[in-house]
């Protein structure tokens, strides 16, 4: 059929994708490799498998991942109402519980009228209505012919935190408490140290020994937002106190003052039986983490069931390749979606997909391209990875900086982010409601 879709990869992108079109009538073929083959990261048959963090970051309107969260429900985010289904507790922040959330979106994909999903790895670039959403970690047969059609593809290494038991835990050295008090106290558990404490640990950390390279790729290029621990601790003795183990918004009942470095834990599924440890991105040997890690106060005796692993990523040099709806310059046919395209986390890679899945059925009804405002998160990533301005191309999550600035100027940073949600998500109602298509 002429009007059909094929999205190659299931992730969050791809299945986005495919619920746009299905619930717009255009019959879907949506390719996913696994079981048949696992990329390095992946182990799950279920598809928009988490493989780094189970957090989709922030909630509230006043940050850029909460508004973009916003704007992906003004669209009808099948991620994110899977998500909302297997939440878990978080503080301030949407996380979910892995495991449910994977099986919620493959559930859903395949009872969807429309869509019919394919277990088989595809190879080469097919003909007609395309959409790639294979992800950061595609195949390397499928990786190449991208670099053939897009002159070449850049790539750095992504990292993923170790996962403890709860009952592991040494609560006589760990407290209860999210940061700032924001959310329910219950949402994280702290790990607090001393100045002795910390600087022996670091000291071990800086020194310890990291696991060998995957053969598929030599390169080394860690992208900033990802940053393995033990790389950002080298750049000096309090770069990760002011990172991932920064006490600020703390108090440790047990001394009645803000820790000298503290590590949060967060839930990694809704019983609570098992935690990750926040920003503990890590390339280190099994048998390091499980040693350098232990040196934390609480974590002395902790059970790790899951370690630290570290994977390539591939994204294309996208400005001058894609235009801002995603579709390649040279063959507006074929949609790019993920963060292949240079759009770097969870959700963003969803919005990718949920707007090339949009401009997709909207180049089969004959309509123009729909980019959201400017003044929206996701209208200004479209943007950017389509800005020919940019030099030294680099994924881009959501950020308030890439927003034009109010036409009045606020000091208190929380109101002049706030306004600048409520000012963006007031334009996407109003183009929404103006166009006939979302009607």
């Amino acid at each position: 059929m002429t009007n059909s879709v094929k999205i190659i990869g299931a992730g969050f992108a791809g299945c986005e994708a495919a619920w746009q079109l299905a619930k717009r009538g255009i019959p879907v073929t949506l390719y996913e490799m696994k079981p048949v083959r696992f990329s390095p990261a992946h182990s799950s048959e279920n598809l928009a498998e988490l493989v780094c963090s189970n957090s989709f970051k922030a909630m509230r309107i006043s940050s850029a991942a909460g508004m973009m969260k916003e704007e992906m429900r003004m669209l009808s985010s099948l991620c994110l109402e899977c998500a909302d289904e297997c939440s878990v507790p978080a503080g301030g922040a949407l996380a979910v519980d892995r495991e449910k959330f994977s099986r919620a979106v493959t559930e859903k994909i395949l009872a969807c009228e429309g869509i019919t999903l394919v277990r088989e790895e595809v190879t080469e670039i097919p003909d007609g209505n395309v959409i790639i959403a294979a992800g950061p970690l595609a195949s390397e047969a499928l990786s190449e012919k991208i670099a053939e059609i897009s002159g070449g593809c850049l790539s750095f290494y992504d990292a993923a935190a170790p996962i403890v038991t709860a009952g592991s835990i040494d609560m006589s050295r760990a407290f209860m408490q999210s940061r700032y008090d924001r959310g329910d106290p219950d949402d994280y558990i702290n790990c607090p140290m001393d100045k002795e404490e910390y600087e022996a640990f670091y000291d071990a950390l800086i020194n310890a020994e990291s696991a060998g390279v995957h053969s598929f790729d030599k390169r080394r290029d860690v992208y900033e937002g990802c940053m393995p621990v033990e790389v950002m601790a080298s750049r000096g003795k309090d770069t990760i106190r002011y990172g991932p183990m920064k006490p600020a918004g703390l108090t440790d009942p047990a001394t009645g003052r803000r820790p000298y470095a503290n590590l949060q834990l967060r839930k990694e599924n809704r019983d609570g039986t098992m935690y990750n440890l926040v920003g503990f991105q890590t390339n280190l040997r099994f048998s390091e983490q499980k040693r350098v890690f232990s040196m934390i106060p609480a974590l002395r005796e902790a059970e790790f069931v899951r370690y630290g692993v570290m994977h390539r990523n591939t994204f294309l040099s996208s400005p001058g390749f894609l235009n801002p709806d995603f579709s390649v310059i040279e063959r507006p046919s074929l949609f790019f979606a993920g963060q292949i395209t240079g759009v770097e986390g969870y959700m963003e890679s969803a919005a990718s997909g949920i707007l090339a899945g949009i401009n997709a059925a909207r180049r089969i009804a004959g309509l123009d391209m729909f980019i959201p405002p400017e003044t929206t998160i996701l209208g200004a990533l479209a943007r950017y990875v389509a800005d020919t301005s940019v030099k030294d191309f680099q994924p881009m999550g959501a950020a308030f900086g890439l927003l034009p600035p109010l036409d009045t100027r606020i000091r208190n940073k929380q109101e002049r982010y706030e306004k600048t949600a409520l000012r963006g998500l007031g334009d996407l109602k109003t183009q929404l409601s103006s166009d006939r298509f979302f009607m």
